[in-house]
């Protein structure tokens, strides 16, 4: 056969949609080594409907994973370190389905009643309360840990392997709570270390948005409805013991595949801390400007945020609150109302079902926009939660949880892919790492307040909604007012250049020979 009229087998370094197509439009399957080859495929002498299932099936899986693999690979993401990223990243998603399933029938139902829901509180206070104080300096400790970042994503995995073993024997007792928050305290502290090791795994081709809509959507995919399907099906099984298992065989290997990250993730060589506060060139703080040459190292300089990132910020940081409220508080709803257990688990059904449309549409979105002005996009999606909580409240019902679920998904995920924009077009390549971790910790101590929210919250639709509608009215006016360039908290708005030179510690501060802050 001539070579000229053989067509073009798929490129690795492509995704699947930018393959080249045949003649009449249809994309060819791989063409991997053993896979849909007639003369390597193995035959059997006698066909029956069976074997003929059998061999269809093997070799649609074959197919799928060897697309899989070439997905996760495209864009030279096999060589700068971000494949290996997004499975550790899907292994986060998939323990965090697992132990949702394994938890759905105990922490949720079977516990949610008044008096445990006062334990929860406690618990949630317990064990939260370490984590609102340590998580203002997980931003500075990453700036400062030279070596051991792969290390400590790893130990996220293992101490929740830890715990979910320690959930199998804990399952009916008071150990129960604090298990199950110290579970969801690893999932956001692995949230806030991957956002710092993201932009040192960035492809050459591929922006930082466009990367981390990728990791969001591999974890959705293979992480949140593959696992979530297989532990379901585990539970059906065996219960949520069997669940927890599984989801302790996920925790071991999200140890393994963090540490299969590249060792250059480590190199910090070069960067400036990049920091929330702005002081500007006051009596404490000198300005560099770029290209201006400086004595002092960059470690001991600080990249302010800009307008445009701190108000992005506010803005995530109000429609955090809202969906950590409602992951919590749709629970205790659902076991306040009285119905059936099936009744209960449609409710929570509807409500997840709702979110998860809402992440991924707002993930495919953001992920197609052209951000040249970000913050407007921000601005945007805070009213519409604002909105939205509003609308829950005045209706009353699960109509309105479910709605507000979606559009608080949706806007979530389009608000901080314009996040993720604002802060790759303020800050310069050596503080885009720190900035990440900045951010990404707001975030996750964002969430966990408005989860606290949850619990507290009376479980009367129109109560509990108009509360939370109170905290992001005011979150809203503070993005608005951080928006225009004026704040309502001194240094932490927006009354800040739109972009910030670095600042360094002023050598000859008034009154005093020593260098300062």
């Amino acid at each position: 056969m001539d070579d000229r009229a053989r067509p073009a087998a798929p490129r690795d370094e492509q995704w699947p949609a930018d393959q080249p197509t045949g003649p009449d439009g249809t994309r060819p399957f791989p063409r991997d080594e053993g896979v849909d080859d007639p003369v390597n495929q193995r035959v059997p002498r006698k066909l029956t409907v069976t074997r003929v299932a059998a061999m269809r099936s093997r070799e649609l899986t074959e197919r799928g994973i060897a697309t899989f693999q070439r997905a996760a690979k495209a864009d030279g993401a096999d060589q700068s370190g971000l494949t290996a990223l997004t499975y550790a990243t899907m292994a986060n998603f998939a323990l965090d389905a697992a132990i949702a399933v394994a938890l759905a029938n105990t922490l949720f139902f079977a516990s949610a009643t008044a008096e445990s829901k006062t334990k929860v509180a406690l618990y949630l206070l317990i064990t939260i309360a370490p984590f609102a104080l340590i998580a203002p300096l997980i931003g500075p400790l990453l700036d400062r840990l030279q070596r051991g970042r792969r290390l400590a994503l790893a130990t996220t995995f293992g101490l929740r392997a830890a715990f979910a073993l320690l959930l199998i024997f804990n399952i009916d007792t008071w150990g129960l709570y604090p298990l199950a928050l110290c579970m969801m305290v690893g999932s956001k502290s692995f949230a806030v270390l991957k956002s710092a090791v993201t932009p040192r795994v960035l492809p050459p081709d591929i922006d930082l948005v466009r990367t981390n809509s990728r990791l969001t959507v591999f974890g959705l995919v293979g992480g949140t409805i593959g696992a979530g399907a297989l532990a379901a099906l585990t539970a059906l099984i065996a219960g949520s013991t069997g669940a927890l298992i599984f989801a302790t065989g996920i925790a071991v290997a999200g140890v393994f595949l963090s540490l299969r990250i590249p060792r250059w993730v480590e190199v910090t060589e070069g960067e400036v801390p990049a920091t929330l506060t702005y002081h500007g060139p006051d009596a404490h703080t000198e300005v560099i400007h770029r290209g201006e040459q400086s004595s002092v190292p960059p470690r001991k300089r600080r990249q302010p945020l800009g307008r445009a990132v701190v108000t992005g910020l506010w803005g995530n940081s109000s429609i955090r609150v809202l969906t950590g409220f409602l992951t919590f508080y749709i629970a205790f709803v659902a076991k306040g109302s009285g119905g059936s257990p099936t009744e209960q688990a449609a409710m929570l059904g509807l409500v997840g079902a709702a979110a998860a449309i809402g992440n991924f549409g707002g993930n495919a979105t953001g992920a197609r926009l052209q951000l040249g002005r970000p913050s407007p996009v921000v601005l945007g999606c805070t009213g519409a939660c604002a909105v939205v909580a509003l609308f829950a409240a005045f209706t009353g019902n699960l109509f309105g949880a479910a709605v507000a679920a979606l559009v608080a998904s949706a806007a979530s995920a389009l608000a901080k892919v314009s996040l993720d924009a604002a802060i790759q077009d303020d800050l310069p390549p050596e503080s885009i790492a720190s900035g990440f971790g900045r951010s990404e910790t707001v975030l996750q101590l964002s969430w966990v307040v408005g989860g606290a929210a949850g619990v507290l919250m009376p479980i009367e639709y129109w109560k509990g909604f108009a509360l939370i509608s109170v905290i992001l009215l005011a979150g809203l006016l503070q993005t608005f007012v951080s928006y225009t360039g004026h704040s309502l908290l001194p240094g932490l708005g927006g009354n800040r250049p739109q972009h910030i030179e670095q600042e360094v510690p002023n050598i000859h501060p008034r009154g005093t020979g020593d260098p300062t802050w």
